[in-house]
Parts: structure tokens; C-alpha cells; sequence
């Protein structure tokens, strides 16, 4: 009797290991999608490096407050918003 609750046992945990091990995966982040979104957070002018370790949880909030109304102000006229990149060739003005 007691090999076979060791049996049930065994099964019922081999039975078990493919639910558990599929349950995180449902809603997971790629790799990509989060250090997207830390380069958005990190524009929006939050730094990791300088940031001040007590205010920790305000200054990122803040920042991503600033990223979800940027991009909602992109929604919401079909725009963009201005890039600060410059590229090598200066600017022509013509006068």
C-alpha cells in the first residue's frame, strides 16, 4: 500500500510540472519590449545612476506618467513628437 501512494504521487507531480511550468508564460514581456520601455522611461528623464534611492518609486512613476502622455498626444492627433537626434549635415535656411 504504501509503494502505491509513492506511485500516485509520483504521477500527480509529473502530471503537475507542465501546468506550472507553462503559467508564467502567458503574459510575459520580451526581452526587447523592456528595454524599450526603460529607453522611453530614461528619455522621459528618469536616470537609474543618479536617481535618489528614497524617492525612488515617485521619480519612475513620474517618468512613466510623462511617457504614457506622450504617447497618448501621439494617439491622439496622428502625429509625432519632435526627435532631438541631429544629423551630420547642417541645416540649409534659406533667406
Amino acid at each position: 500500500m504504501n509503494a502505491t501512494i509513492q506511485a500516485a504521487a509520483v504521477i500527480l507531480t509529473l502530471l503537475a510540472i507542465p501546468v506550472v511550468s507553462s503559467a508564467q508564460t502567458a503574459s510575459s514581456l520580451t526581452r526587447a519590449e523592456v528595454k524599450s520601455r526603460l529607453i522611453q522611461i530614461e528619455q522621459a528623464g528618469y536616470n537609474p545612476a543618479t536617481a535618489d534611492p528614497y524617492a525612488y518609486p515617485d521619480n519612475v512613476q513620474a517618468a512613466e506618467a510623462r511617457v504614457t502622455a506622450r504617447q497618448g498626444a501621439i494617439n491622439s492627433n496622428g502625429g509625432s513628437v519632435p526627435c532631438s537626434s541631429q544629423s551630420a549635415r547642417p541645416v540649409l535656411r534659406e533667406e
